[in-house]
């Protein structure tokens, strides 16, 4: 089987834009059933790098729906140790704009019914997410991010709601001004803390699309597609800069010891 060592969760954009070579499209049977599609390993700056459009191709799969566990699953198989993980997310605050990058390190679950974890029964885990995603893959991102020159935030509580639908207007104010939260999305729960229980490290790269419904703002649908548009070439330029900066050795994380006390 091929193996890798990153991994890639996201859009079709990334792995379409001819920066990775020798690549090979990889089915994974999983305990959990199928992921959202093939998985493509390429090579890029010497090293093996493992992709899987989150929505499947052609962006059929709804957020609700995403068989999360066996995507996870499914990297940890091919050996992935790391995944980066782009998303567009809508904002919460004046000061997250339309365009502008957040690195996540909070989070918020208002999610309903999807399958959180790996240990439903014969075996407990309680994997601790005080700090869900990985400090040195989020330093590693924000030093390339500021090479780059994009506008970013370097922090951000993401508010994961169940989805498919958009937020109504009650629901947007609560989560803005009585949960504090950011930004908005509807991916991010249970993919970090199935990675965590995966004790593979997750970077969130969360990148702005509109103003939730809270602003007021009338948002055409042109503008939002132009503002993805852009996000994706900025997620592609971030990916080539981050995948060479990734150390081989994991040595500034206890990610890869997450399961140590957190199994009953």
């Amino acid at each position: 089987m091929e193996k890798a060592d990153i991994g890639i969760i996201g859009g079709t954009g990334v792995y379409d834009s001819g920066l990775f070579s020798d690549k090979k499209e990889i089915k994974i049977h999983t305990p959990y059933g199928e992921p959202s599609d093939l998985i493509t390993v390429g090579e890029y700056a010497g090293r093996k790098v493992a992709f899987l459009p989150r929505h499947g191709k052609g962006h059929r799969v709804p957020p609700h729906m995403i068989n999360a566990r066996a995507n996870v699953w499914a990297l940890k198989e091919l050996g992935v140790r790391r995944i980066i993980a782009p998303s567009a997310v809508g904002s919460l605050k004046e000061g997250y704009k339309p365009g502008h990058i957040a690195l996540p390190d909070q989070f918020i679950d208002f999610t309903k019914g999807r399958d959180y974890t790996f240990y439903d029964g014969g075996q407990v885990a309680h994997v601790s997410m005080a700090d869900p995603f990985c400090p040195e893959l989020r330093d590693i991102a924000t030093g390339a991010i500021k090479k780059l020159g994009f506008e970013f935030q370097g922090n951000a509580t993401y508010v994961c709601i169940e989805g498919p639908r958009f937020s109504t207007r009650a629901e947007s104010k609560f989560f803005r001004d009585v949960m504090k939260a950011d930004i908005i999305g509807m991916t991010l729960v249970p993919e970090c803390t199935l990675a965590r229980e995966g004790e593979i490290c997750y970077l969130s790269i969360a990148t702005v699309t509109d103003y939730d419904v809270w602003a007021d703002i009338p948002v055409s649908s042109r503008e939002v597609i132009e503002t993805l548009h852009k996000n994706v070439e900025k997620t592609k330029k971030m990916v080539a800069e981050l995948i060479p900066a990734v150390p081989l050795e994991r040595t500034k994380c206890t990610c890869g010891s997450a399961l140590e006390g957190a199994l009953l």
